[in-house]
């Protein structure tokens, strides 16, 4: 019984000399690295405020400018609306690619081929010229005269267009997003699914898509800073988002280089507050991250059972 004791509290001794961390001597290199980027990062900032082309005084005056405020309110907006809606219908293609029935799941091929496959610059001016094709459309049931005609030029503004062309984008990357979160369960959990009487979306609800989210989760927040970004793009429909509200002011006062610092300085502060949450939400539902607690709980041995407590 001693002995058994005595192994066990080595086993212990191991297991807290394990979890400590792992003392690495650094090396010379390492120091003159360090040295050399403090050296050109103190050389690049004194040049950045010191040169008075950069004109601070007019990125701090136009910083909180009531349009520029107006122009990021609607880059949130249009990030936000474009990245639900392009979730929710690049779920259904998700599922529409994953389905069995070959007709199905090659409509869903085609569009993510068509959306992937294109500039999303080119699809937005498309969705924005949409009424060169369709002037009107009709909504209402077939053969018949019941229905209404809508004006598409009327439909189909700079903010529609630019939500409309945004979401399909979105959508079809979301698909694949989703689609290799379900490749990442495990085919016995389906079997086990099967095995039990779930019908399809029992099946989806139940079993695939909760096991499917820590796959997913991290890379759609990827997607939503690359979305918030992308969204400078609807500029040339002319919708007043963040950049365009500073592209507008810069036309009128040509201080082109401050207007543009402020847009990127915004674009920095809102991808900073957005990549917090979504490395937390990567340390949590990440595969490959290692669960390893900082500091490990005494544990205290009682004699002579040895049972840990």
């Amino acid at each position: 019984m001693k002995q058994a004791i005595i192994e066990r509290s080595e086993a212990m001794s191991g297991l807290d000399s394990a979890l400590k961390p792992r003392l690495k001597r650094r090396s010379t290199f390492e120091y003159v690295s360090w040295v050399v980027c403090i050296l050109v990062g103190i050389g690049v900032l004194t040049s950045v405020a010191t040169n008075p082309n950069f004109k601070w005084d007019v990125v701090a005056k136009y910083f909180t400018h009531e349009s520029i405020l107006r122009g990021l309110m609607l880059t949130i907006f249009l990030t936000i609306a474009s990245m639900a809606l392009g979730t929710l219908l690049g779920l259904g293609l998700a599922i529409m690619r994953a389905s069995t029935i070959k007709p199905i799941a090659a409509i869903a091929g085609v569009y993510i081929t068509i959306f992937r496959g294109t500039p999303v610059l080119v699809q937005l001016i498309f969705w924005f010229n949409i009424s060169a094709l369709y002037p009107n459309l009709s909504i209402g049931i077939p053969f018949t005269d019941i229905g209404t005609a809508i004006d598409t030029n009327a439909l189909m503004g700079p903010i529609t267009a630019a939500l409309v062309g945004l979401t399909l984008n979105e959508a079809a990357y979301m698909a694949e997003i989703i689609r290799g979160g379900f490749s990442s369960v495990g085919k016995g959990q389906i079997e086990a699914a099967d095995s039990l009487g779930m019908s399809g979306a029992m099946k989806m609800r139940k079993v695939i898509i909760p096991q499917a989210m820590p796959s997913i989760i991290p890379a759609t927040g990827n997607q939503v800073i690359g979305m918030f970004k992308g969204t400078s793009l609807v500029s040339v429909l002319g919708v007043a988002e963040l950049l365009q509200s500073a592209q507008l002011i810069y036309a009128r006062t040509y201080e082109t280089i401050p207007l543009l610092i402020v847009a990127s300085l915004w674009y920095l502060v809102m991808t900073m507050l957005l990549s917090y949450p979504q490395s937390k939400l990567e340390q949590k539902y990440s595969h490959t991250s290692v669960r390893v607690p900082r500091k490990a709980r005494k544990v205290t041995l009682t004699a002579p059972e040895g049972i840990a407590r």
